[in-house]
């Protein structure tokens, strides 16, 4: 296998008391010099997992283009050998009779495969044998990457030098010491040579690593590669990276705990996504912005997102598109759907994505109080005409007067007091009528009227979270950084308003005042979130993260009480209900080709390719 490319002599070298070692050699991921792969091939009385199993496994263990060890054993499939099979392979029932079983064998061959990258010739045919064999036994399969040198070698060879991509004939075109058998032991050597060839094919295109390695089995985008230049000048470690176009406008903006391997991987194959791909296409620019630690890269490209809404992000572009229910502030307030949290202006829960999950959470609302649902505004001194809620009990009638305003204002304070701090009188008779509807075997109205009930407990969970962090006038938290230094985060009104490290032999105390002393001051009322939701959403799951200590606090950092910590369970059963309500779903996913191109003539891997036809 060759070695890595040698380094131009104008790539420094960062010096170290105990050794030099090549600052860029990180940025190539996994050198394929030092990975050990194990070259496997099997077989099989027949094509398919389904019906047929394993009567050999034959395996080649090879690091560095040296072999380090082999693995062979005949399996007994438990069945006869079809007689074409015998003619094929050479093995015969007879052979197989006094071997282990595929349940005695795997354990051995996933001790001698541990660690490494498995390598087969056609690989879903042996990859698939080999996890349907450890389903069937009981043996979980180990996560592990994987490289086909059959599509290898329809990337990087072209018609006229090989007529398909077929063992038999590659092996003597790249002069395998080993031909291929149908053999185990003796295919994975010949499939050892031809991946060694196959390496040396891997210069032209730039492919040093591993993790190129497996996305050149994917399709890329000629015009793709040749953008690689725009991540030199990015920096490595935690930050935010912005994609600008033609007109030097931000198309994307991402984060990454590693920026210089994050935005190389857009010019790989492992990025299939249509719309990105169109991104990079028109990118011109790669910016930048280290940051402290991930907290403040998660914020910054929160903010960034809203500020300028890139055409190429999905999430996160209009935070101001949030939907909130608002209590009216009237005599007999009533429910709506606003996009703007106003003080004073009534009581407001969510925010909820969309519509749809607002009206959701409005009719459960609805189910457990009788609150008016009319939109006109009603006088204490005028009366009118009853709506047909009125009649069905829906309403308890303030416009006829048969409802007083004290009458009314006890109701609306149970749903008052739910977003404040107790929810538990609004949920109750919510959960007892989707018991009641489960028990008269009424399933699609008490799913319906469940999910409904879990979107209002979310939604108050959520607004009690949000309002516990907005009462506070500053906290400073902070959290290991792996290497005996600290991450702190400064936090005021629910606003990330600094950020900073206290590196290993620093103290935090020593750290802190001129953390505080560059700390934005948030503007707005006391009391009052500083930030989105979704900027102090992020803040409160990374102080919830085990390991994350509290280093000062100012004010309060307390839950509401009771709160919604009753329904947890309550909610978790709603998840497994959804999780488990197709078990028949097929969620796989697709790739935007079943066979990668097949590189024409004289292009060395860089220039325009067409689809490769079967091999």
């Amino acid at each position: 296998m060759p070695s890595s490319p040698a380094l131009p002599r104008d790539v420094p070298l960062r010096q170290d008391p105990q050794r030099y070692e090549q600052v860029t050699i990180d940025e190539l991921g996994t050198p394929l010099a030092d990975v050990t792969f194990v070259v496997v091939d099997l077989e099989t009385t027949g094509g398919s997992p389904k019906d047929s199993a394993i009567t050999e496994i034959g395996a080649v263990k090879v690091r560095g283009g040296l072999v380090l060890g082999e693995f062979q054993t005949l399996v007994d499939p438990g069945r006869e050998i079809p007689p074409y099979i015998s003619v094929l392979t050479g093995i015969t029932s007879m052979m197989v009779a006094a071997a282990p079983r595929i349940g005695t064998v795997l354990p051995a061959f996933l001790e001698f495969a541990r660690g490494a990258v498995l390598v087969a010739h056609n690989a879903p045919f042996d990859i698939g044998f080999l996890k349907a064999a450890c389903a069937e036994n009981g043996i979980a399969w180990p996560a592990a990457a994987s490289v086909d040198t059959a599509v290898l070698a329809r990337r990087l060879l072209t018609r006229d030098e090989v007529p398909n991509c077929k063992l038999a004939t590659l092996a003597p075109y790249f002069s395998a010491t080993t031909s291929p058998t149908h053999r185990a032991l003796d295919d994975a050597r010949a499939t050892v040579d031809v991946l060694h060839g196959l390496f040396e094919r891997l210069g032209p295109l730039g492919i040093t690593s591993l993790e190129e390695l497996t996305g050149l089995t994917r399709q890329v985008d000629p015009e793709r590669l040749r953008k690689r230049h725009l991540a030199d000048s990015v920096p490595r470690g935690p930050g935010v990276y912005l994609f600008r176009g033609p007109r030097d406008e931000p198309l994307y903006v991402g984060t990454s705990n590693d920026l210089r391997s994050r935005v190389r991987s857009y010019f790989s194959a492992s990025e299939q996504r249509s719309r990105i791909t169109e991104m990079v296409a028109l990118s011109q620019r790669v910016d930048a912005i280290p940051c402290a630690h991930d907290l403040e890269a998660a914020v910054r490209e929160l903010r960034l997102i809203a500020e300028h809404k890139p055409r190429y992000n999905r999430r996160s572009r209009f935070p101001e598109r949030a939907l909130w229910i608002r209590l009216t502030e009237e005599p007999f307030p009533r429910l709506s759907v606003v996009r703007r949290v106003r003080p004073g202006a009534g009581v407001f829960l969510g925010p909820f994505p969309d519509r749809r999950a607002a009206d959701a959470a409005v009719a459960a609302v609805h189910e457990a109080l009788p609150l008016r649902q009319c939109t006109t505004r009603i006088s204490p001194r005028v009366s009118s005409s009853a709506c047909a809620l009125f009649g069905m009990g829906r309403c308890g009638g303030p416009c006829t007067g048969a409802q007083s305003v004290e009458e009314y204002a006890s109701i609306a304070a149970v749903f008052r007091a739910a977003v404040d701090h107790d929810p538990r009188d609004l949920l109750a008779p919510l959960l007892a009528r989707v018991d009641r509807l489960a028990t008269e075997e009424r399933y699609e109205d008490a799913a319906i009227l469940r999910d409904r009930v879990a979107v209002l407990v979310r939604a108050v969970r959520r607004r009690q979270r949000l309002e516990s962090l907005a009462a506070v006038p500053e906290l400073v938290l902070a959290r290991t950084d792996g290497s005996r230094g600290w991450h702190l985060s400064v936090v005021r009104r629910g606003r990330l308003v600094a950020a900073g490290g206290a590196p290993r032999g620093t103290s935090v105390r020593a750290t802190l005042p001129g953390l505080l002393a560059t700390a934005e001051t948030p503007v707005g009322p006391d009391d009052e979130l500083a930030a989105t939701v979704d900027e102090t959403e992020l803040i409160l799951r990374w102080m919830e993260k085990p390991g994350t200590r509290l280093v000062e606090l100012t004010g309060t950092l307390a839950c509401a009480a009771p709160g919604t910590g009753a329904f947890s369970s309550f909610l978790a059963r709603v998840g497994t209900g959804h999780s488990g309500r197709d078990p028949f779903a097929d969620d796989r996913s697709l790739g935007t080709r079943a066979r990668p191109e097949r590189v024409t003539a004289g292009t060395g891997g860089r220039g325009r390719s067409r689809l490769g036809s079967p091999a």
